[in-house]
């Protein structure tokens, strides 16, 4: 098995902790390589020289068919790890250097345990839906998948509106701060923020939900993820910002977008361990009753 070690280190980040991470993949015998901004903020720190040849640029480059991804931070560095691999269906193990760490499961204290799992196969493989988008971004995107969320957001202090058209039919004309349609691992993300349901991340539907509706009669709606939904904007200003998961983009006062659920998928390693509902349970304290500990 290769690992191909991504992260996006900042001042915050424990040094020691991820100097530990790449020996412990070291004694356990795989193959590894990491991303050079990566590698280069261990060498500046002293921790770790890696040499040129264990350090990549593109994920692309360096994946094979027993590739393995470990994303080493929070849950906005494993959005980037799959972001990186560009739709590859190269599986993804995220380990949380960060806070919340609802996408990256595995605590920094228990990466050793984890690498065991991968090194004996005690593992599964839990595929994840992404949100294609095609419309009229001031730019081009070159990674047009979400994997969380696809979201419309007004740009200055006045209400957007936004009209929303399923399998061509009008659906809602929102006045709000704006509005997203979030994939089911994404209904823990902003949506739930917004007031969105959570989904077992496995269902096979989209969720629309507006941000901060200016009427108590917009709900957030579950649908089909077989469903193919526009959104038109109509902003007060000349422009307003869509974001793909932890991306933003400026847009045009008008500017329509398309989004149907992608062909390409999120692979992620799954510990036998770890479910979603013990996921909800420690991340977001779901289900807790005070009664419980009187």
């Amino acid at each position: 098995m290769k690992i191909i070690l991504f992260s996006r280190p900042t001042e915050k980040s424990s040094v020691e902790n991820f100097g530990a991470l790449l020996r412990s993949i070291e004694a356990h015998n795989f193959e590894w390589v990491v991303n050079s901004s990566a590698a280069e903020w261990l060498a500046e720190r002293g921790v770790v020289a890696t040499s040129a040849e264990r350090c990549y640029d593109a994920i692309a480059d360096v994946v094979t068919p027993n590739s393995v991804v470990i994303s080493y931070g929070g849950d906005g560095t494993l959005l980037s790890a799959v972001r990186s691999l560009g739709g590859a269906p190269t599986p993804i193990l995220g380990i949380n250097s960060g806070r919340l760490g609802f996408l990256a499961t595995v605590s920094k204290e228990e990466f050793d345990v984890a690498l065991d799992a991968l090194a004996e196969g005690n593992y599964c493989i839990e595929q994840r839906s992404m949100l294609r988008i095609e419309g009229d971004f001031d730019v081009p995107v070159t990674f047009p998948l979400a994997f969380n969320e696809f979201s419309i957001q007004r740009s200055h202090m006045g209400m957007i509106g936004i009209k929303v058209e399923i399998d061509g039919r009008l659906a809602a004309n929102y006045w709000s701060d704006g509005a997203l349609i979030a994939t089911p691992t994404g209904s823990t993300a902003y949506s739930l923020s917004a007031g969105g349901p959570i989904v077992a991340p496995t269902c096979n539907c989209l969720i629309l939900t507006p941000i901060a509706p200016h009427n108590f009669t917009m709900r957030p709606i579950v649908i089909p993820d077989s469903s193919t939904i526009r959104l038109t904007i109509d902003a007060r200003d000349l422009h307003a910002l869509a974001g793909i998961d932890n991306e933003s983009y400026t847009i045009s006062n008008g500017a329509s977008f398309e989004i149907t659920r992608a062909e390409e998928q999120v692979f992620l390693v799954k510990l036998q361990n770890i479910s979603f509902y013990d996921t909800l349970k420690e991340k977001m304290m779901w289900g807790l009753d005070s009664r419980e500990s009187k």
